[in-house]
């Protein structure tokens, strides 16, 4: 269990990123957090991963306070950030070096395979797509089999027809390993395809604002009478987040990419 018990966050400048944040995600949960500018999104998963510590309160996974990066926990930042003397499985593998060479290619050989990139294993970073990338961070991260897996929008530089595909790619090996997911996203519409549970967080200083359950068979249509109105709810609380007036009833917030800035 990930708990984080009135977490606050202030930076020396003096700037309040975080206050009182309260949460608990489940073993193999997915937990997306939303919010406009300077509500404290990304210092909570820096917070939560231990590369930064909280100025009050606590992150506790499995009874364990996290003052550091930890070894059950991953992440994967925005941009891939490839070794580029390695080879795409010299990547993936490099977080398991201490494990015995057929286990350690065993793992690197079934991860690729999951994200469709087992023509790629030799390959350099030099010589993939944005998408492919991507992929290879997300196996780079996974394969190490962390309990709890911190995403800090990981798709938002990949066009929307790449984006859904690691949407599904993501869906795909965490259904193998079930670790809990948390991530922060932008994409309404990813979102609301990924998570359990939306948390809209209100900004200056980061705090939760709303929390919108996401019970939805997977994979989800994204078309669909209840998908639609999920996203609704999100879009209508992030706008009561910013103390605007809610606009669940307007066309215009349901533009196809689903995106909120």
């Amino acid at each position: 269990m990930l708990k984080l018990d009135r977490v606050g966050k202030i930076y020396a400048n003096g700037v309040q990123a975080l206050q009182d944040l309260t949460l608990q995600v489940a073993p193999g949960e997915i937990l997306a957090i939303v919010g406009g500018s300077g509500c404290g999104k990304s210092t909570a998963l820096r917070v939560i991963s231990g590369l930064d510590r909280p100025t009050r309160g606590r992150v506790v996974l499995d009874g364990e306070d996290i003052l550091e990066p930890h070894e059950k926990i991953g992440i994967i930042f925005q941009e891939p950030r490839l070794l580029p003397w390695l080879t795409v499985a010299g990547n993936v593998g490099f977080g398991i070096a201490h494990l015995p060479k057929p286990e350690r290619e065993r793992r690197v050989r079934r991860t690729l395979d999951k994200v469709g990139l087992s023509d790629k294993a030799g390959a350099w970073p030099r010589e993939l797509s944005g998408g492919q990338s991507q992929r290879v961070a997300i196996a780079r991260a996974l394969v190490a089999q962390p309990e709890v897996l911190l995403l800090d929008e990981p798709f938002s530089a990949l066009d929307a027809f790449t984006r859904a595909d690691l949407q599904d790619h993501l869906l795909q090996l965490w259904a193998d390993q079930k670790p809990t997911l948390v991530v922060v996203t932008h994409d309404v519409d990813e979102a609301v395809v990924l998570a359990d549970r939306i948390i809209v967080m209100r900004p200056h200083p980061g705090r939760l604002h709303e929390e919108i359950t996401a019970k939805l068979p997977r994979p989800r249509d994204r078309q669909s009478t209840a998908f639609v109105s999920i996203k609704r709810r999100v879009l209508a609380a992030l706008d009561r987040s910013l103390d605007r007036r809610p606009r669940v009833d307007d066309d215009r917030s349901m533009q196809a990419a689903g995106m909120w800035w």
